[in-house]
């Protein structure tokens, strides 16, 4: 498995994950077991990994189709990419100040986009969010703030975080 940044998520929602590589740009990272863009990536190896994790990393990178070509090269055939993008959200500082913030994704450019590396019926998308969440999340509020049907509720005009699902056909 291959996650980027660190490994919190393979480790809190993938069972049975034997191991899990790091891809990091920021050669600071302690964690990191690989170096690079997952934009540009060549030295990765072709199949390489069942499950590549791409959360919250797509409005940095100016070439948004490049994650998803890059993604389908690495992954084994049967290899799922799983990915979120925020749709509504303020522009982070820190992150802004180092890549850029570029794109928001919708649920359609989204699939759009996965669809274009990953082929058409290989593709899952699901948006999350609603008007309250949305505002919660803009004032910078938590999941905490929210009861769990406040947040169950999906509005498609309010998509807060896009989900993405993607697997590679032999």
């Amino acid at each position: 498995m291959l996650e980027i940044a660190g490994d919190e998520y393979a480790h809190a929602y993938g069972s049975g994950v034997t191991q899990v590589d790091i891809l990091d740009v920021l050669e600071d990272n302690p964690r990191a077991t690989l170096f690079g863009d997952i934009a540009n990536a060549p030295h990765l190896p072709a199949d390489a990994f069942d499950c590549v994790l791409v959360t919250q990393v797509l409005p940095f990178v100016w070439d948004v189709r490049a994650p998803f070509r890059t993604v389908h090269r690495i992954l084994r055939p049967g290899g799922v990419l799983l990915a979120t993008s925020p749709g509504l959200c303020r522009i982070a500082p820190v992150e802004d100040g180092l890549f850029g913030h570029w794109w928001n994704l919708t649920s359609r450019s989204a699939r759009r986009l996965t669809e274009e590396a990953f082929g058409e019926g290989n593709v899952e998308v699901e948006a999350f969010g609603n008007v309250l969440a949305a505002a919660a999340f803009l004032y910078g509020l938590g999941e905490w703030d929210l009861t769990a049907d406040e947040l169950a509720v999906r509005d498609p005009a309010f998509e807060v975080t896009v989900g993405i699902r993607a697997v590679k056909r032999a």
